[in-house]
């Protein structure tokens, strides 16, 4: 998934949202070890004279402005950590929302400021192995590092980069089930009872299957609304109305989130994402002409079925911040 294109945002930063904002398909990450969790902290860039060149003014959590003489020798990656923030140290698997300014180290001029606006950047997993534990380590919510960059040469794959500078926040943790205000069910819909994790367990009502698209708020959020085009960070369980199988789901295998646009889904799907705020539960019922498809109903693939989906909405970015 691209986060944004190389021309509105600098190379490094394109590089290390590209590499931490997309999670995947379900089942991609394993749960932690504890042994992942002290990695964590271990995998913090040490502190140089390049990051410690770096001022930054205003609180963590807002834009600040980074000032340094440039330009600026950077030789590799170096953190200093401004603002230590408060709270629980984040560990290695959890979601995270942050947010980030980038300057050329060669002429100081600021290149992009993103994630403080709802909508601009999805939650991201942070671990030992990709940039966002490389710079923020085992941090704690509100936590500022201003990280510099070495230029990169060019390779096969990716252009060259030239060094930059990062002022970067730990803004929050980001729950991996909906937190919204539970609302009451709707008469019809499907049963849906959550584990203490947040896994719902569908239960299929003894009925007809209704023949046109069916939509209810379990929890309402309040956060960012979805947009149609977004790229969302959700978790979901699908069931077949035919006899109540659970066919697909991020829950198992230590419930790893997925993230996608939501044009990337059946148009049934879509109506369970779009227009709902970050932090609701959305359930959806969606006959085979919003779903895929008519035909013979059988267990190799889902044309002719009636389709119920639950979905935790847990992040989304505007279309807008790619462009």
């Amino acid at each position: 998934m691209r986060l944004r294109p190389i021309t509105a945002l600098s190379l490094a930063a394109a590089s290390m949202l590209l590499m931490a904002g997309c999670s995947g398909s379900a089942g991609d990450s394993a749960s932690p070890s504890t042994g992942a969790a002290a990695d964590l902290c271990a995998a913090q860039a040490p502190e140089g004279d390049a990051s410690k060149a770096v001022s930054v003014s205003g609180d963590a959590g807002t834009p600040g402005e980074a000032t340094f003489t440039s330009p600026l020798d950077v030789s590799e990656l170096q953190t200093t950590v401004v603002d230590e923030g408060s709270g629980d140290a984040v560990a290695a698997g959890d979601f995270i929302s942050y947010a980030l300014s980038a300057y050329s180290a060669e002429t100081g001029e600021k290149l992009v400021t993103v994630g403080y606006e709802p909508g601009e950047l999805l939650p991201a997993q942070i671990s030992p192995d990709n940039p966002l534990g490389q710079l923020l380590g085992c941090g704690k919510p509100g936590e500022r590092v201003v990280a510099a960059f070495p230029a990169t040469p060019a390779s096969d794959s990716t252009q060259a980069a030239a060094a930059e500078v990062y002022v970067v926040d730990l803004l929050d943790t980001v729950p991996t089930a909906a937190w919204g205000d539970a609302q009451e069910p709707v008469a019809g819909m499907p049963a849906v009872e959550l584990a203490d994790d947040g896994a719902p367990t569908i239960t299929i009502p003894d009925a007809a299957a209704p023949t046109e698209t069916q939509v209810a708020t379990l929890k309402q959020g309040d956060g960012y609304t979805v947009q149609d085009g977004d790229y969302v960070l959700i978790q979901y369980s699908g069931a077949r109305w035919s006899n109540g199988e659970v066919f697909d789901e991020t829950w198992k295998d230590g419930g790893t989130p997925y993230s996608g646009a939501t044009t990337s889904f059946v148009s049934g799907f879509q109506k369970a994402l779009v227009g709902f705020p970050v932090g609701s539960q959305v359930e959806v019922v969606i006959p085979p002409a919003e779903g895929y498809g008519e035909g013979e109903i059988n267990t190799t693939d889902l044309k002719g079925e009636t389709l119920v989906f639950v979905v935790d909405i847990l992040g989304a970015q505007h279309v807008t911040a790619q462009q």
